[in-house]
């Protein structure tokens, strides 16, 4: 857009100031000095446009964890000490299920076993 934006507004702005100079002279015709403003206008807008940046667009992640077979709620206990965990006791990173047991301190890996 500024590649085409640049050239085309110093154009305009170079033709509009030769027709209000060309009205403005001893002939003075109020048409011409009307065409130039409108051509310096249009540089000015060229330029707005060209210099405008656009809104960055706002993106969200949805992260969603498919898991196979049939899955039942229930409490999960810390496998060390056997404390219940709550949601903040759960963390999903790099598409893994991490415990962090607030009771006991330690922390690992869920795994789930195989179906076979």
């Amino acid at each position: 857009m500024k590649l085409i934006a640049y050239p085309l507004a110093a154009f305009l702005t170079f033709f509009g100031i030769m027709f209000v100079v060309a009205g403005a002279g001893g002939r003075g015709n109020v048409l011409t000095i009307v065409v130039g403003v409108i051509l310096i206008v249009a540089a000015i807008a060229f330029l707005w446009l060209a210099l405008m940046k656009p809104k960055p667009s706002e993106t969200t992640l949805v992260q969603k964890i498919d898991l196979s077979g049939d899955v039942n709620i229930e409490q999960m206990k810390c496998r060390s000490c056997g404390g219940i965990l709550n949601k903040d006791s759960i963390s999903v990173r790099a598409g893994g299920i991490f415990i962090n047991c607030p009771y006991c301190g330690s922390a690992y890996q869920l795994e789930e076993a195989p179906k076979w």
